[in-house]
């Protein structure tokens, strides 16, 4: 199994700690993925800082293939973190060199060997989607809680498993999964917190709770759920067991500080 990820990385800074762990959706899912057992890689830019050296290094012990990494002057995104009990809450985000981000046609050609394509939201990657799908790539893209975001008018078309932050299984996300399965997506998913996730194929909706754990830290549980459930997937397994294995990923994932 082989997924590549493109876009955004930034180090969390802890404000009460002032520890700082590597992160960013893209990066998250890799390291998830590998832990699973499939092979990755990332494509993305780091600064010319201590951080950016931080970045590298910890994704490649953890086995993504960082070939692809681009060092530009200048700093490597931040995001500040503050813990309200055992959930975070994000502050300050210096996106760094990553807010010129953009791919080369050789990036996306290295992206072309591989599986399955992820991203997210801010990773700037949105507008290589069509070509992904053109190289026969499956993709998948996290919009994380902008549901309103124009990106889910026109991006979805291209993404096959599009992932959505809600907090309940009510009428409106039921019928806002519905929307974008209707533009072209193979399942709609969205995580619902402590409500657990919801999926829907075209043809019913799936639900899956999530288990008693001690939680420790949040940072990362949406990420895991989306690694988990995209290695059920390439593996062929049906939707409900996509939808636990994301959430028993995610239940490993919160009970310690920081991403991974």
């Amino acid at each position: 199994m082989r997924i590549v990820t493109v876009g955004d990385n930034c180090m969390d800074v802890y404000q009460a700690s002032g520890k700082a762990y590597p992160g960013g959706n893209p990066v998250n899912v890799a390291v998830y993925l590998t832990e699973l057992g499939a092979q990755t890689a990332y494509i993305g830019w780091v600064g010319t800082d201590m951080y950016g050296e931080i970045m590298i290094r910890a994704m490649k012990d953890k086995g993504v293939d960082t070939s692809r990494i681009s060092k530009k002057a200048g700093k490597t995104a931040v995001t500040q973190v503050e813990m309200i009990g055992n959930d975070r809450k994000f502050g300050d985000y210096d996106e760094g060199v990553m807010a010129q981000f953009s791919l080369t046609p050789e990036e996306i050609s290295f992206a072309g060997n591989y599986q399955l394509v992820h991203s997210g939201i801010w990773g700037h990657a949105d507008k290589y989607f069509a070509a992904f799908k053109e190289k026969g790539l499956v993709t998948s893209f996290d919009f994380s809680d902008q549901l309103g975001d124009e990106l889910v008018q026109t991006l979805t078309p291209h993404v096959d498993y599009p992932f959505f932050s809600y907090t309940q299984d009510d009428d409106y996300i039921r019928g806002f999964l519905t929307e974008v399965k209707q533009r072209g997506s193979q399942i709609a998913v969205a995580t619902l917190g402590e409500n657990g996730s919801l999926a829907y194929d075209g043809e019913r909706f799936y639900t899956c709770g999530v288990g008693r754990v001690n939680v420790v830290d949040t940072m990362g549980a949406g990420d895991s759920f989306i690694a988990g459930f995209i290695y059920g997937r390439l593996n062929g397994l049906r939707v409900e067991a996509c939808l636990e294995q994301g959430a028993s990923t995610a239940a490993k994932t919160i009970g310690y500080f920081g991403a991974w």
